[in-house]
This record gives structure tokens, sequence and C-alpha cells, in this order.
């Protein structure tokens, strides 16, 4: 690892840093696909729900678009991996009633949560900036294996209320909205694009590297470089320790 980072917040990416794409990919993609059909069917009025539909149709080109059409289409960007925000969205509702109800406990790796209490502790903030939704965000903190999280994050992000995440603009948002200056924040990510974007926008940054995520083998550019949360060294002007 490089020199400590002199920074007042990290922002952490979720999916391939925090928690393992393959729980997602295997336990909560499915658990939504398993859902759609009823959630778009049963509550279309529901205001979320409704914004979702009508982003689905204007992202497809078809504005007639019924509930099938609509569910086909999910299923298809759940295949693709795509990040659009009304899946993300509609997901969201889903995982968020599901792990209310005790059916999902979220993922974190082990070197994570120690991290992330011992940067709060001296006196760090900690943001989220994720492709899933803020209501998935906030369901994956409070229903973690060790308890409810959300108490150490400041604030949340996704691709509706930031931006897409490999476009600079998103990161000068996110500074803007912190009150912090981009040179005082840290961005973790597994994937290069959201890395190289979070510098541009001045953002510090760090590639997380774990051992059977889809990025590992890309590796991160030239960017500095992590396998786990207990080697990025970071110092603060905020420290209270």
């Amino acid at each position: 690892m490089s020199s400590p980072f002199d920074v007042d917040a990290v922002v952490l990416d979720i999916e391939g840093t925090t928690s393992a794409t393959g729980f997602v990919v295997d336990v909560l993609y499915p658990y939504s696909r398993s859902r759609f059909a009823a959630l778009l069917t049963g509550r279309a009025d529901d205001p979320a729900v409704s914004r979702a539909i009508a982003q689905v149709r204007e992202l497809t080109g078809d504005p007639d678009a019924d509930a099938v059409q609509i569910e086909k289409t999910l299923n298809s960007w759940l295949d693709e991996d795509r990040k659009a925000t009304p899946l993300k969205t509609l997901q969201g509702i889903i995982w968020s009633e599901g792990f209310a109800r005790g059916d999902l406990v979220s993922h974190f790796y082990d070197d994570v949560v120690p991290a992330l209490r011992a940067w709060h502790s001296a006196g760090l903030r900690l943001y989220v900036y994720s492709s899933g939704s803020v209501a998935a965000q906030r369901a994956w903190f409070t229903s973690s294996p060790e308890g409810d999280l959300l108490p150490l994050v400041s604030g949340l992000y996704d691709t509706e209320n930031a931006g897409p995440k490999q476009e600079p603009e998103s990161y000068r948002r996110i500074a803007a909205a912190t009150g912090i200056e981009p040179s005082r924040l840290l961005f973790l990510s597994d994937r290069p694009g959201e890395l190289d974007a979070a510098v541009a926008a001045g953002w510090h940054a760090v590639g997380v590297r774990r051992p059977g995520e889809p990025y590992f083998e890309q590796g991160v550019g030239d960017h500095a470089q992590a396998g786990a949360f207990d080697e990025i060294d970071i110092t603060s002007s905020r420290s209270t320790t």
C-alpha cells in the first residue's frame, strides 16, 4: 500500500468492495427475479414503482409496455448485469422488504466492519456510493450479520441521486452534497472505470482487489490497490485518536 491518505471521508462501493459479488448475483438477484411480477401487477400505483415503470418504458422506447413486457426487460437487464436505475429501484424495494422480513441478511467481507468502525471512531465520515438504490443500501447496512451498521454511515448515493458511476460529474455532485473538498475524499471500488472517474473529479482512490471477484484479474490500472480494508492506511485532520 502507498503512503497514508490524508482525507476527511471515505466513500464505499459495495459489490466487489465491501461485499461479495457472488452473494448479490446468487442470492439477491434470484430473490428479486421471482418477485418482479407481483410487484409490477399488484403495486403499479405506488409512486416509486410507477416511476420505475415509466423509466423502463422510456429506456426501451415502448410507452405501451405492459407488466409482462416490463418484467421481461427487467430479467434481461438482470442477465446482462446492467446498472439501469429503474431495475435498481425495483430491486431495492423487493430487497428492503426481504431484509425487513428476515428473509435476507447482507454479506460483508471479514475485514470490512472492523475497519469501518475504526475509521468512524477516528472521526472519518463514511458514505456509500453504489449502483444499488439508496433503499437497497439502507437495508443492506441495517441488516448485516453484525447488526445495524447504518449509524456508521453519513450518507447514501446511487445512480439516481448522484449519477452514473463512471462519470466524473457524479463524484463532483457527491462532493458538493457532502460539503467536503474533493481532495479530502477517498473512494474505494473494485472497478477501474469508477476509480478513474473519481480521480478525474479530484478525489483519491484505492482499487480493492479480492480473489474471486470479477475485476480481480483485470486489476486497477495505475491506482493504489489493496486486498483488504486493513491494508488501507488513512490519516485525517478530523482524527480524534
